[in-house]
């Protein structure tokens, strides 16, 4: 190369570089949300009949009609009492695995039809998002009445693989691939695996076999989760069963986060102390789905988006 070529390269080439760094795709942040109803989304946003709502106590209009929690939460609603919509918040979830249910994070992500209920999604979406320049995608992939030991079960867990396991991980593909048609103005942003959420272990609990197996079920999910989707140090947050009155298995859920080689990346989120009345709450009978109430979800999804953002707060 003519000394004329090398200096034209020199100058071109560090006068160009600046302009290709300008030109590198912006990142979405993206966070893979899992597990089973409660994943699902089941507090009540509005019901209120007296009969099958316990007259709403407990459902998010109620509990934002209170002092100290309403101002806790105040951003969920506008001024003019719509609720709120984030324009850099997103989710995809498709609910019961066929009605897809895609946009702008608020409201009624839950496995339900219409806008009445919500999930952790709601305000794990909310805490990270404000952590972020960036903006956010949730994926959810979560199904009613599912076991880790068998439904979700791991490849390295050994046996056969759980069907909703490939679900959760085909979903997600699906998901990333989809961002151009459902999201538009995403299109030209590069989308980064930020975290794992899971949520889950009522079918578990129930059953001796998957109470017995656990924690080792839980650490293979961890580690074939971050395999599969080649992230070696994916920060997973792990949700307590906080609403079973067990506690010889919501100890097992937090000792399957507990494995050494863990340490720094995952984390256990106890719940136990977000779980509220049945007489305060919508769904009286339903303990299994935290008896509806708004308040114990909200707090659930703060907990879990706080826990992510310390792990990855440790990671920078």
């Amino acid at each position: 190369m003519t000394t004329l070529r090398l200096l034209l390269f020199a100058v071109f080439g560090v006068a160009t570089a600046p302009a290709q760094s300008a030109l590198a795709a912006p990142t979405l942040r993206v966070y893979l949300l899992a597990g089973q109803s409660n994943m699902e989304g089941q507090a009540c946003v509005d019901l209120d009949h007296e009969k099958y709502y316990n007259g709403g106590r407990g459902n998010l209009e109620e509990v934002l009609s209170r002092e100290q929690q309403g101002a806790r939460f105040a951003h969920l609603r506008q001024d003019d009492g719509a609720w709120t919509t984030r324009d850099d918040v997103f989710v995809w979830y498709r609910a019961g695995g066929e009605r897809m249910k895609v946009g702008p994070l608020s409201i009624g992500y839950a496995v339900y039809g219409g806008r009445n209920h919500f999930g952790p999604e709601l305000q794990f979406g909310h805490v990270v998002g404000d952590a972020h320049d960036d903006p956010v995608l949730l994926v959810k992939t979560c199904w009613g009445g599912k076991s880790l030991f068998k439904d979700f079960r791991p490849p390295s867990a050994g046996g056969e693989v759980g069907p909703y396991y490939k679900r959760m991980l085909a979903e997600y593909r699906e998901a990333l691939a989809d961002v151009p048609a459902r999201f538009p103005r995403l299109a030209k942003y590069r989308p980064k695996l930020c975290g794992f959420v899971w949520f889950q272990g009522w079918n578990d609990m129930c059953d001796a076999t998957g109470r017995e197996q656990y924690a080792d079920n839980l650490a293979h999910l961890i580690r074939d989760v971050r395999r599969d989707l080649d992230a070696p140090a994916l920060p997973v947050v792990v949700g307590e069963t906080g609403n079973a009155d067990h506690e010889e298995f919501r100890a097992s859920q937090a000792a399957g986060a507990a494995h050494k080689d863990f340490r720094g990346n995952v984390t256990f989120v106890p719940t136990r102390a977000f779980l509220r009345k049945a007489e305060d709450s919508p769904n009286v009978t339903h303990g299994h789905h935290w008896f509806g109430n708004a308040e114990s979800y909200l707090l659930i999804g703060t907990a879990l988006g706080d826990a992510m953002l310390g792990l990855t707060k440790r990671r920078r």
